[in-house]
């Protein structure tokens, strides 16, 4: 009796599926991190909130009405008003763009200086890595946070463009040195070794082949930057010497608890302010833990 032969694809061993790459696998362990998740919701919903303020509210967070000062919570003003006869929802939706603008702005522009400076040192090596670490010392003991109180006092119409140069100059010595011992041990491997040997210039190779590589750690201390800066703007305006006065921010709403008659009486003047701020942070930062675990190669 003859018998049914297997079918050709079933005979012949099955090759072993494609592996994910390294992204795939770090974004699917990110939201499977159910404390990560809730806070990248939570900081979008935040940021689209203050996106949209002008949908959300019909009060000027700026125009001053002497008849509303310091007005509790009531049906017309949900969080009362502050020392101004401002309304506190409009001043934190509003105050919400300025201060996640410059946190942003500056996170974006000290990973790129870092980066840059990271990478260059790390890749060259020799002459060019020593005076680049040189230079890279001198910015981070720099008492920068000083350096602007006492430009923020020399400069009395500096404006928030002037801030967030200050801080994003003085700011990137942290992430230069971590890029650069990335790139160091990173170069060594024989990917790195062929593309140069087939004739790949500095550029291409730094930019192709070995930040991709080192992307994960850029993007995480790019996070923890952002809520770095966030702390950074708050204390620098509580002082009165970040965000200019007439400049709706969270900082500058924070300022108002200076007084303790405040601070005891009129909870809701600071308090609104203080919450949002602080979960912000907490926020940020349980993302970056999320995307350090998740992408970490180790892991």
């Amino acid at each position: 009796m003859n018998t049914a032969t297997k079918p050709l694809n079933q005979t012949m061993p099955i090759g072993k599926k494609r592996s994910a790459s390294p992204w795939v696998t770090g974004w699917s362990r990110f939201f499977h991190n159910k404390l990560a998740v809730a806070s990248l919701a939570f900081l979008v919903l935040i940021a689209a909130l203050c996106v949209l303020a002008p949908l959300l509210t019909s009060y000027d967070p700026v125009k001053i009405n002497l008849r509303l000062i310091h007005k509790p919570p009531s049906v017309e003003h949900l969080l009362g008003t502050d020392k101004g006869g401002r309304d506190i929802i409009a001043r934190l939706l509003y105050g919400g763009r300025t201060t996640l603008m410059i946190a942003v702005s500056i996170s974006f522009l000290v990973t790129f200086i870092g980066v840059t400076i990271g990478s260059v040192a790390g890749y060259f090596g020799g002459k060019i890595d020593n005076m680049l670490m040189r230079f890279t010392d001198f910015i981070m003991i720099f008492p920068f946070l000083i350096f602007v109180i006492v430009l923020k006092t020399v400069i009395a119409d500096s404006g928030i463009l002037v801030l967030i140069v200050v801080i994003s100059v003085l700011g990137w010595g942290g992430i230069a040195r971590l890029v650069r011992s990335k790139v160091l041990s990173e170069k060594e491997n024989e990917y790195i070794m062929s593309a140069v040997a087939i004739g790949c210039k500095p550029f291409q190779v730094i930019v192709k082949h070995l930040l991709p590589n080192v992307a994960s750690t850029i993007i995480v201390q790019a996070i923890v930057v952002m809520a770095v800066m966030i702390g950074v703007e708050t204390g620098l305006s509580f002082l009165g010497f970040g965000v200019p006065a007439n400049v709706p921010s969270w900082g500058n709403m924070m300022s108002d608890a200076i007084s303790p008659q405040v601070i005891k009486n009129q909870w809701w003047v600071w308090l609104p302010s203080a919450v949002v701020i602080t979960s912000t942070i907490l926020a940020i930062n349980f993302i970056g833990e999320g995307a350090k675990e998740a992408f970490d190669p180790k892991g």
